[in-house]
């Protein structure tokens, strides 16, 4: 799914005259992958969110893997955010990447972070907003939903935008998705609370 909004920046007074700044159009680019996990509904919440990360953004491509996180005391509840560290790639100088925000927590059901502040140009992309929905069909088996919805806003890059959300994100999301499965199966203990 592709969404094109008109963003207008609100007026602005220069001396006495009232300007108008220019509009910018904002591209949202939207990926969606469901799947099933064999494991208990607690499990498949808590995983790709509480446990370590680096076990679940192993890297891919041009993407870094994580190596670490910091300033992450409070992770895993509405408002909380931690920076997040990645390994050296050809996309990336190593260190500081990104910024993982908190938007949403619904208990057994449904998570929404924002992922900003990237620190390597990302194609104009300037936020990340995942989502991650599990409803259980039956008692260890659970349903799951993966959403990611990538922004930018320069015009002359959407096609490219549109790309790289399409082909190479959606491959990125099915090796993350994997790696939470394999997580719950092999129990990793929850970092955060």
């Amino acid at each position: 799914m592709v969404n094109i909004a008109t963003f207008a920046a609100p007026e602005t007074v220069r001396g006495r005259f009232k300007t108008k700044t220019k509009k910018s159009k904002i591209m949202e680019t939207k990926v969606k992958i469901t799947t099933t996990f064999n494991c208990s509904l607690e499990r498949a919440f808590k995983s790709p969110m509480l446990c370590d990360v680096s076990k679940v953004h192993t890297g891919y491509g041009l993407m870094p893997s994580v190596t670490h996180c910091t300033e992450d005391e409070n992770w895993g509840k509405v408002g909380s955010s931690k920076k997040v560290f990645v390994k050296k790639s050809l996309a990336h100088k190593g260190g500081f990447g990104s910024v993982d925000n908190v938007v949403e927590r619904i208990d057994d059901k449904y998570w929404k972070i924002e992922i900003n502040q990237f620190q390597a140009w990302m194609l104009s992309f300037y936020k990340f907003i995942g989502e991650w929905k599990t409803t259980e069909i039956e008692k260890d088996k659970i349903l799951v939903e993966y959403t990611y919805t990538l922004y930018s806003n320069r015009v002359l890059l959407y096609p490219l935008n549109w790309i790289f959300t399409k082909l190479f994100w959606r491959k990125y999301m099915k090796q993350a998705l994997e790696n939470v499965r394999q997580i719950t199966k092999d129990k990793e203990p929850y970092q955060y609370a």
